[in-house]
């Protein structure tokens, strides 16, 4: 997922997609060690996917609070 993309998702939206990225690259993970994994370049991704949900999903939390004062 793009930057943009998360940007336009609601906190909501934004937890539960953080929630399915992190069980994805946590099944990679284990799938990587068992070698059944042909494409480990996906793990990387995940990685960086859930970053960018954490990075969103902080950055929106911090502008809510500020936004009802």
């Amino acid at each position: 997922m793009t930057s943009k993309e998360i940007r336009d998702l609601s906190l909501e939206e934004i937890t539960t997609k953080l929630r399915e990225t992190r069980a994805n690259l946590l099944d990679k993970r284990i799938r990587r060690q068992t070698g059944q994994v042909e494409k480990t370049h996906e793990i990387r991704v995940l990685r960086k996917d859930v970053a960018r949900l954490e990075t969103i999903l902080r950055q929106k939390g911090k502008a809510a609070p500020a936004a009802a004062s």
